[in-house]
């Protein structure tokens, strides 16, 4: 059988048309079924308080359920290369937040791409961390901790939710920028970290602000400094840590929502829309606010794409001058 070079290109043409039919019919149906939420951190978390948080106003504006599937294990990576390897079809959503920006610094062998085995949506908020002393330690500020510190080299010890993990990066910019001769405590999550401080057997943390901040407004914690570039709404009389005397000094921790790469656009554009909408709310904004959180969002995917890639850089850089090792 014989064909004309302008027939192969008209029948290639038709297929391309139909593929694109295909794609916006598949677009304009989604979602016709449930979708799921897949959450690499366990119940009761921040991670999970946030995705139960938006799951209900979200599955109203599909129209659709939205399933929250917790999968912890791995500091976030089993939940996360779960999603990595689900269908790009809509149907699979991922709870995605600053530490899966420290993996690949952390991480010697990742079995995904933070960058590009997902499709941003939308960051869904930020926060805090905060710098905490049990009121026995005596110090209410950064410069009394730093003179404690110096007066009792290596005999105070700092918890964190584990190696790796923004607050123990965070406090070892902290540390290195002071001098200070500290014991690294790391815990297997912020849960565990919070009971041992609050109980005085670790008298120093850095923690989230979720966890925390019973502890603080009950006095059984002093908070010392917030970790972001102003001060905490949840604590608006705690100096940051900049403000304390560490210039330029921010971190903190964020959360957000991405997808399987290749996901199709218009589901993309169309979740980044209806997220909008449910972080612009005013309850979502109030519960945000009671742990902590602001409601801050990407203005479109692009931007939260360029967050994460800036994420990357930076904690890169500030893991090879904590010293710490990919393992």
């Amino acid at each position: 059988m014989i064909f004309s070079r302008s027939g192969i290109f008209l029948r290639g043409l038709g297929v391309l048309v139909l593929a694109c039919m295909f794609c916006a019919v598949h677009a304009q149906s989604w979602p016709n079924k449930p979708v799921r939420l897949i959450v690499p951190h366990a119940p009761g978390g921040v991670t999970d308080v946030v995705a139960r948080m938006v799951s209900q106003p979200l599955a109203e504006a599909l129209g659709q359920a939205i399933v929250i599937d917790n999968r912890p294990g791995a500091a976030g990576l089993l939940g996360t290369e779960v999603a990595a390897k689900m269908a790009a079809d809509g149907y699979t959503l991922l709870m995605y937040v600053d530490a899966n920006t420290i993996f690949p610094s952390t991480v010697k062998q990742l079995n995904h791409d933070p960058l590009g085995s997902f499709d941003p949506v939308t960051i869904l908020g930020r926060g805090s961390h905060v710098l905490v002393a049990h009121p026995s330690l005596g110090v209410a500020n950064m410069k009394e901790l730093v003179a404690y510190v110096k007066a009792h080299p290596r005999e105070l010890a700092y918890a964190s939710p584990g190696t790796g993990s923004p607050q123990h990066l965070g406090m070892e910019i902290i540390r290195n920028s002071y001098g200070m001769d500290l014991v690294h405590i790391p815990y297997k999550g912020g849960g565990q970290a919070i009971v041992d401080v609050v109980g005085g057997q670790v008298k120093l943390g850095m923690l989230g602000m979720a966890p925390a901040l019973p502890h603080i407004k009950s006095g059984k914690l002093i908070a010392i400094a917030v970790t972001g570039r102003s001060r905490s709404v949840a604590l608006p009389q705690v100096p940051t840590v900049a403000e304390s005397g560490l210039s330029g000094f921010e971190t903190g921790q964020w959360q957000g929502i991405v997808v399987p790469a290749g996901t199709p656009a218009s589901i993309t554009d169309r979740l980044h829309t209806e997220m909008l909408k449910v972080m612009q709310s005013a309850d979502i904004k109030e519960k945000l606010q009671a742990i902590g959180m602001d409601n801050s969002t990407s203005t479109n995917p692009a931007a939260f794409r360029a967050m994460l890639k800036d994420e990357v850089a930076k904690w890169s850089t500030v893991v090879k001058a904590a010293g710490i090792q990919p393992e």
